[in-house]
């Protein structure tokens, strides 16, 4: 399965607007830019991210077949510990195909996102790897 990590813009400016079905972002000219559609290729569980300032990259949307899930809550991305060994940030949308790291970040994304966890639980059962209870 191929899961994606696709920039949605610099945080500060848009967040806060950040709803379902947003397909535009600020950029930092102050003008609209177009979140590409997710690739043909991702057939997994797809992420949107924005850079807070300082370069950290934040999950901020969560994305699988018709469900869409904006986060209350962001969550710091390390590219390692979410993304797998040898992926990075890119302005190119960046697939992944490794299950347990998009596991990884799915279980730090509930945690952090309680109580959307009704709508994000499921997106989690479809990945191979059982759930483990989590510690909230």
């Amino acid at each position: 399965m191929n899961h994606c990590f696709m920039y949605q813009g610099g945080f500060e400016r848009n967040f806060l607007n950040l709803k379902p079905g947003t397909t535009t972002f600020e950029g930092t000219d102050g003008t609209a830019h177009q979140v590409p559609a997710w690739p043909a290729g991702a057939d997994g569980v797809c992420i949107g991210y924005m850079e807070k300032a300082g370069k950290k990259f934040c999950a901020v949307r969560v994305v699988h077949g018709k469900t869409e899930v904006v986060l209350k809550d962001e969550v710091v991305l390390d590219a390692a510990r979410h993304m797998g060994h040898g992926k990075r940030f890119d302005a190119a949308p960046t697939l992944v195909d490794d299950d347990g790291v998009v596991i990884m970040l799915l279980e730090d994304i509930i945690r952090k996102n309680a109580g959307q966890g009704d709508v994000l639980m499921p997106i989690r059962q479809l990945l191979k790897v059982p759930a483990k209870p989590l510690k909230m």
